[in-house]
Order: structure tokens, then C-alpha cells, then sequence
């Protein structure tokens, strides 16, 4: 199961640009819009002339209770409050200068970017709908079939030829458990080399071939390289993975097609963008 929480839990910047579209502009009501954009809808209150708009309370409540140490009265009233304190303060800061600061200028400007690109792929996602039929391809074939996992120690070491001396020493019936505790460099081996159950796409291909290789109890005979060191593999068990059903996560799988397809939108883009890199 665990190469499938891997491929589920993946970062994707679908996720993160939704995200930040709501919890970004932590500077509530006009803070962090343009002079000549104000918020339309119901006023709920003017502070000094600057209007709170029932649009403005609702998305200070979203982001608020994205904050997850956001706590207190969330009555409308008390987020009202809130809002008043807020842009009390947002005034005090323009009267003092603080909104010319140059790391200020910068934050606001960066904000204002964030909620743009994530309007923006919010409206491509809406404009470009994730299909059941793709969904169901994904899991057919990268979750939905049978595999095989593994259970196995390991005994990393630096050059071969300790990896050879390891072998012997087990031909001559020295117990693995004790061998890597007493010459294994990887964390697994105060353990006694224990790496547990694993799927063959978590570990780099020359390891998981060779432990595919092997039958229940048996080691490898000669050394197994990899960009860690040398390994000597011994292979505990072997068994036949279930897949999680479809419907137990196809919607964290429609998330990562359409993080996916939003991926291939931006390359287009910036195939056709002027961007030049510059450095200090």
C-alpha cells in the first residue's frame, strides 16, 4: 500500500495554488487590493470612510478557518470585529508609510500574484473538466493491478569486497541480524537490517530486482550495487498486494490527473513566454 499513498500524496501545485488563492492574502479587505478596485457588494460597515463588504467577511471567514490555530467566538459578529480591528490597523500603517516599505511592496505584490494565478487555474480546471474515463485509466494502470511486495534485510556497506566478506561469512552460517547490526552504514541496521514491506517502485531498480530475484530465506551471493554502496539482500517474504478499490480513491486520483493536466497547460505556456533569467 505504500506506493500507493507515494503516487497519492505527491505534492501537487493544483493543491497548493488553491490553497494559497484562500489563505495568501492574509491582509483582509482592501490591505492588499489596488486603490482603484474596491470590493463590490452589501456594505457591513465603513471604517473611516473604507468600506467591509459582505464579500470581504466571506473570505476572511474561509481563510480563517483555514488557519488551523484560528479559534475564538466565529460568530459573523465577532469575524466582524475582527475585520473593523484590522483595517484600523491597515490604516495606521498607510499613515506611517509602511505600505512604500520595499519588503512590504513585495509581499503585497506577491500576494496579489498568488490569488491571480489561482483565479486563473481555477477558471482552466472549470474550463477543462477531469473525464471518469481518465480517472479510471490512471487506476487501471498505476493502482488497480496486483503486485507483488517484499519483506527484507539489507547490509550496506562501502566496497565490494566487505560486501564479499559478508557473503562468506554467512556461507559459513553467521546470522544476518547480528552482521548488520556489527557492519551495516544504513539506518536500517541497528535494527538488524530490517526494511520491512516494501513495493518495488520505492526502492531504486538494482536493490528491488535483486530481492525479486531471490526466494524466501535466501541472500544474495554476490554483492548488489547501488548509488548508496554495496548491498547484501536477504529476503524474508513475498506476497501479492491488494489494491485499494476505485471508489476508495478515485477522487484523490481526479485530483492528480487534473494536477497533471494543469502541469502540461503551463509548459505550454511558457513554451510560447518571453522569460529571461537573470542573476545578481
Amino acid at each position: 500500500m505504500n506506493r500507493y499513498l507515494t503516487l497519492l500524496l505527491s505534492v501537487s501545485l493544483l493543491a497548493a495554488a488553491g490553497c494559497d488563492q484562500l489563505q495568501s492574502p492574509r491582509q483582509p479587505s482592501a490591505a492588499a487590493a489596488d486603490k482603484d478596485a474596491a470590493p463590490q457588494g452589501t456594505v457591513l460597515a465603513t471604517v473611516n470612510g473604507s468600506p467591509i463588504t459582505r464579500q470581504v467577511l466571506e473570505v476572511y471567514t474561509t481563510q480563517r478557518q483555514a488557519r488551523q490555530h484560528a479559534g475564538g467566538d466565529t460568530s459573523e459578529e465577532a469575524i466582524l470585529e475582527e475585520l473593523i480591528s484590522l483595517e484600523l490597523m491597515r490604516q495606521e500603517s498607510t499613515r506611517e508609510g509602511l505600505d512604500t516599505k520595499p519588503a512590504v511592496v513585495a509581499t503585497l505584490d506577491q500576494q496579489k500574484r498568488t490569488v491571480l494565478a489561482g483565479a486563473a487555474i481555477q477558471a482552466y480546471m472549470e474550463q477543462n473538466p477531469i473525464g471518469e474515463e481518465a480517472i479510471r485509466e490512471v487506476y487501471d494502470t498505476q493502482i488497480g493491478k496486483p503486485s507483488t511486495e517484499y519483506n527484507a534485510r539489507h547490509i550496506l556497506v562501502k566496497t565490494r569486497e566487505e560486501a564479499e566478506a559478508i557473503i562468506k561469512q554467512l556461507d559459513d552460517g553467521a546470522d544476518f541480524g547480528e552482521l548488520a547490526k556489527e557492519k551495516s552504514t544504513g539506518p536500517s541496521g541497528a535494527s538488524g537490517g530490517k526494511l520491512g514491506w516494501f513495493a518495488p517502485s520505492q526502492m531504486v531498480p538494482p536493490f528491488s530486482e535483486a530481492a525479486a530475484k531471490l526466494d524466501k530465506g535466501s541472500y544474495t551471493k554476490e554483492p548488489v550495487e547501488t548509488q548508496f554502496g554495496w548491498h547484501v539482500i536477504l529476503l524474508e517474504d513475498s506476497r501479492e498486494s491488494t489494491p485499494p478499490a476505485y471508489d476508495e480513491v478515485k477522487d484523490r486520483l481526479k485530483l492528480l490527473v487534473a494536477n497533471q493536466q494543469l502541469q502540461e497547460h503551463i509548459q505550454q505556456i511558457r513554451e510560447t513566454a518571453n522569460i529571461e533569467i537573470t542573476t545578481e
